[in-house]
């Protein structure tokens, strides 16, 4: 059976005025992360009963759908400090309403809730472990495993469990813990998935309020400053004590498999407005499309008339577009860029989308044509990359039907050709167009019905995020190289190959 695995928009407050509203902020500018579900827990000091409780909101859809009634803010959902999660999920687990994150717990320590963003490799040993001392689960999420393994660790103190736990798990992991007293960040020693810390400035240093997230965009829509990344292996304790001292208490994990940055958040995932991995997405993007325009030009046509126009698959594919064509011009393939396609920005990423149909049905209301623009004339696609292909093909035949007189098809990205263990959700191996057809691009592009095809070879797409970040860290392209940068259990493969 395979595995459930989660790739989601995370996002912490702590010593924040109206914490939960901000957090709710933060999960909108992170909706693009994952748009099955959304919850809010928050931490509050409940005078009944003389001990804080955990109070929580949460459901399936958009962020906007969840939080629909603004009386929660007021009524439910207290407190300075709390967690939020955005969650998108592989097919069969997006209707299992007890997936839906932050999880909470009341234990022997008191209360804690934990929202992930990531993949844990090594989740089939951890469960089955669980499963032969009798332990019983709530959800089919990996992510209520660290749940077990903090409540069971025997270490004494709080923050120690929750070492001892993070230690045991191999693979992505980005963390924000929620506990009566600390919000508590954490980064797996790979830094497979994004993490940043920001701050919020009040008017003394006891009522400066800092916040945690996936992306820096969920910053800008608070009001907050970016301060850094969250280290690769950093367990960062934000506690009342930090605050006061701005002197973070913070612990740092063993690194066994050198860092691994997810490119795929550069090509694709990320906002081009975030700064991630400690650089722009946009940046990043930019370097991608030009070195595109090195390896694969637009085509040289003769009279200016016929010079081709550039399109780009809109909107995560835009910046890249961009570069890719000032390069081209550098270089003196001439060519105009043009906008071609038009998105409606209310329905989905239908990568995100759970299940082939559904991605297929979402594709014609998400993108219509501009005949005016594409007409007669020689048409040049830019994608940031292509996974199972058939939204491509979709977008082609929609191009052509607008009157394109040819259609070359552009990717700032290498063919993907393994599935990710470490929280993307791509499909199976044999579902990926490239494996498909064996890597043959005439074969290839004779499906997608394009006249030619064409991607960014691998070292391309390292020279640019290694141009564009200072930062000297690793990064992980296992999707693009079948190199997996942590082990992944043999199981675990055989049932991607096999489904």
């Amino acid at each position: 059976m395979r595995q459930h695995k989660d790739s989601c928009g995370i996002a912490g407050m702590y010593n924040v005025a109206d914490a939960a509203h901000k957090i709710y902020l933060s999960l909108h500018a992170l909706q693009h992360r994952g748009q099955e579900s959304a919850g809010i827990v928050t931490s509050v000091f409940d005078e009944a009963r003389g001990r804080k409780v955990m109070p929580s909101h949460k459901g399936a859809g958009l962020v906007l759908d969840v939080f629909e009634d603004a009386t929660i803010f007021e009524t439910t959902l207290l407190g300075r400090s709390g967690i939020g999660h955005n969650r998108y999920s592989t097919s069969g687990a997006s209707n299992n309403a007890t997936n839906i994150q932050p999880f909470r717990v009341h234990y022997r320590d008191g209360n804690l809730a934990l929202a992930h963003n990531g993949n844990i490799s090594n989740a089939r040993e951890i469960r089955n472990s669980f499963i032969e001392r009798g332990t019983l689960f709530s959800s089919t999420s990996d992510s209520e495993l660290i749940l077990h393994l903090i409540a069971q660790s025997t270490r004494r103190k709080q923050i120690d469990k929750i070492v001892d736990a993070v230690s045991q798990l191999e693979g992505a992991f980005s963390l924000v813990i929620l506990t009566d007293n600390e919000l508590i960040a954490v980064r797996d020693p790979n830094g497979f998935r994004p993490l940043a810390l920001g701050r919020l400035k009040g008017t003394s240093a006891q009522d400066s309020g800092y916040c945690v997230a996936s992306e820096t965009c969920a910053f800008d829509l608070i009001g907050a400053s970016y301060m850094r990344d969250i280290e690769p292996g950093e367990v960062l304790v934000i506690d009342d004590h930090g605050c006061a001292s701005e002197d973070f208490h913070s612990i740092h994990l063993a690194c066994n498999n050198g860092v691994s940055q997810c490119v795929f958040e550069y090509v694709y995932f990320s906002r081009p407005d975030s700064k991630i991995f400690g650089e722009m997405v946009d940046k990043v993007r930019r370097k991608l499309g030009k070195e595109l325009a090195h390896d694969a030009p637009v085509p040289r046509v003769g009279p200016e008339d016929q010079r081709p126009i550039v399109i780009s698959v809109p909107d995560s594919s835009n910046t890249a577009t961009l570069g890719y064509v000032s390069e081209c011009e550098k270089l003196g393939n001439r060519c105009r860029y043009e906008i071609g396609l038009i998105r409606n920005h209310y329905v989905g990423r239908t990568f995100i989308a759970p299940g082939q149909a559904a991605r297929e049905q979402r594709v014609r209301t998400k993108f219509n044509t501009v005949e005016g623009v594409l007409k007669d004339r020689i048409v040049v696609m830019v994608d940031d990359s292509i996974v199972r292909g058939t939204t491509a093909r979709q977008l082609v035949r929609m191009v052509r039907a607008a009157g394109a007189r040819e259609i070359h098809f552009r990717v700032s990205s290498p063919p993907v050709v393994s599935p990710c263990f470490y929280g993307m959700d791509f499909p199976t191996h044999n579902e990926l167009l490239a494996n498909r057809f064996e890597g043959d691009i005439d074969a290839m592009a004779a499906w997608l019905e394009v006249d030619s095809l064409a991607y960014l070879s691998i070292d391309g797409m390292m020279r640019a995020v290694r141009a564009a970040n200072t930062s000297d860290l690793g990064y992980c392209n296992a999707c693009f190289s079948r190199n997996y940068p942590v082990p992944v259990e043999h199981a675990a493969l055989k049932d991607e190959n096999e489904l």
